[in-house]
């Protein structure tokens, strides 16, 4: 696995040697770079669940301004610091070792929105409903200012996942790319 494009092009990253991660194919990472490509310069991105942080680190390669990392593995936390230090990407970096929701609610502190929520759970878990679940309640009780109508959330799924629940929590689906064995979901906030 690489870096695509932008300042840490060509190198390599590190990933775990365990079944508890599944990286982002770099065919189907640059696809996905491809959609977010105009609005990265700047942004602010939000990699959860983020395993080797290959998608945060890809999104400050390309000119992310700050990228915030979540992820509960110890081993998978300390793989993601040695790639952002070895694409020297650490001083634009947070990474959280905690659980997703805990590390949501530590980001309640923020005072300006991300432009990027990306999220590749472990499959058929329905943890990405579990996200969507805590931002909607959160949102809904004026306590997540992270959050708004610009802010764009992307979650990685199996084909099979179902998100007919998107509308019930306030969130709309305006966009999916579907693979061969996964998809990628572009979700959010209703107007």
């Amino acid at each position: 696995m690489r870096v695509i494009a932008g300042s840490a092009r060509s190198l390599p990253l590190k990933t775990l040697d365990t079944s508890d991660t599944r990286p982002t194919q770099d065919r189907i990472k640059e696809t996905l770079f491809n959609i977010l490509h105009p609005d990265l310069p700047g942004c602010l991105f939000l990699d959860l669940f983020a395993g080797s942080g290959a998608i945060g680190i890809e999104a400050l390669s390309r000119g992310a301004k700050k990228a915030w990392f979540i992820e509960n593995n110890p081993k998978a936390a300390a793989v993601i610091r040695q790639n952002l230090d070895f694409t020297r990407l650490s001083d634009q970096a947070e990474v959280m070792m905690t659980d997703v929701i805990r590390g949501l609610s530590m980001l309640e502190q923020l005072e300006q929105p991300v432009d990027f929520i990306f999220m590749d759970p472990p499959y058929r878990q329905e943890l990405e409903k579990k996200v969507l679940e805590h931002l909607s309640a959160r949102i809904r009780a004026g306590a997540c200012r992270f959050v708004d109508s610009y802010t764009r959330i992307v979650t990685e799924a199996s084909l099979d996942t179902d998100f007919d629940y998107l509308s019930s929590l306030g969130f709309e689906l305006y966009r999916q790319k579907r693979y061969k064995t996964s998809q990628h979901v572009f979700i959010a906030l209703r107007d």
